[in-house]
C-alpha cells in the first residue's frame, strides 16, 4: 500500500469493511457509531443479540450505511471464522479493519484479592480477553493477506501500566494483549497489515461503575493532566486514526488514551 496522500482532515471509511467485536453496547457501540458516521460497511459482533440488532438497525437508518449484526463468542474459533466469512460477504471479499474490543470487564462484578480469584474466573477472562483477540486475528488475516492490506486495532487498557489492584486476571489479560499486538505486528507487517493497540484509561460508564464507586472515578479524574472524567467518545479519535490510511506507517504501537494520567 503506498503512502497516504489524502487531505489532513480525511479519515473516511466509505467502501471499507469494518468488524467491531463487543460492538453492541457501551464503548464498542461508540466505536460503531463513529465508523458508521464515516461511511463504513460495518459488522457488529457481540453476544448481546437484542442490543446488537437494535444498534445495527439504528445505524443503518441514521447513516444510510450497510450494518449487520452477528452473534459471536470470540473465545470460540469456529464462531470467529464464521464472523470473518460474514464480514467478507458484506465487503465483497474484503475485510479492511478489525477492532478487537470484546472483553470481560464489567462482568467481573467486583474487585477481589488475586488469591480469591478462582481458576475458572481466571481461565474465562483469558479465554475472552486474550484468546478472543488471537481467534479474531487468525480469522480475518487470510482475507487481509490476499489484498496486502489490513488494519487491526486491539483494545488493551492502561491497567497494564498501573497494575491496578483487585482484578489481577484482567490486568494480566490486557498486558498480554499489548504483547500479542507487538508480536503480530512483526509477523504481519510483510503482508501489508498493521497491528496496533489502544489502551483506555478509566472510562465513566456502566461497566466501570460496577467495579468502582463514583467517588473513586472522581478521584482518578483528579490524577489526569486533563482534569476531568473520561467518556467513551474520548477514544474514537485514536481508534479511527489507527484504522485509517493516515496511520499506514505505524504498527506495533500502544496508544494510551487516559487524559494524561500515565506517561510512558
Amino acid at each position: 500500500m503506498p503512502a497516504y496522500t489524502g487531505g489532513l482532515n480525511e479519515m473516511c471509511f466509505k467502501d471499507r469493511t469494518v468488524i467491531i467485536t463487543g460492538g453492541a453496547q457501551g464503548i464498542g457501540a461508540s466505536y460503531a457509531r463513529s465508523f458508521a458516521a464515516q461511511g463504513a460497511r460495518l459488522l457488529i459482533a457481540d453476544l448481546s443479540q437484542d442490543a446488537g440488532e437494535r444498534l445495527a438497525a439504528e445505524l443503518s437508518d441514521s447513516f444510510a450505511c450497510e450494518v449487520r449484526f452477528v452473534r459471536v463468542d470470540v473465545s470460540e474459533e469456529a464462531e470467529t471464522a464464521a464472523m470473518a466469512a460474514a464480514a467478507a460477504d458484506l465487503g465483497h471479499g474484503a475485510i479492511d479493519v478489525l477492532v478487537n474490543n470484546a472483553a470481560l470487564y464489567g462482568q467481573l462484578q467486583g474487585k477481589k484479592p488475586f488469591e480469591d480469584i478462582t481458576r475458572e474466573e481466571w481461565d474465562r477472562v483469558m479465554a475472552v480477553n486474550v484468546r478472543g483477540v488471537w481467534n479474531c486475528v487468525k480469522s480475518v488475516v487470510p482475507y487481509m493477506k490476499k489484498r496486502a492490506y489490513g488494519k487491526i486495532v486491539n483494545i488493551a487498557s492502561v491497567v497494564f501500566c498501573t497494575g491496578a489492584q483487585g482484578f489481577a486476571h484482567y490486568v494480566a489479560s490486557k498486558a498480554a494483549v499489548v504483547g500479542l499486538t507487538r508480536a503480530l505486528a512483526r509477523e504481519l507487517g510483510p503482508f501489508g497489515v498493521t497491528v496496533n493497540a489502544v489502551s483506555p484509561g478509566l472510562v465513566t460508564n456502566q461497566s466501570t461503575l460496577i467495579l468502582n464507586t463514583q467517588d473513586y472515578v472522581g478521584r482518578m479524574a483528579g490524577t489526569r493532566a486533563l482534569n476531568r472524567e473520561m467518556a467513551p467518545d474520548d477514544l474514537q479519535g485514536a481508534v479511527l486514526f489507527l484504522a485509517s490510511e493516515r496511520s499506514n506507517f505505524i504498527t506495533g504501537q500502544n496508544v494510551i488514551v487516559d487524559g494524561g494520567a500515565v506517561f510512558v
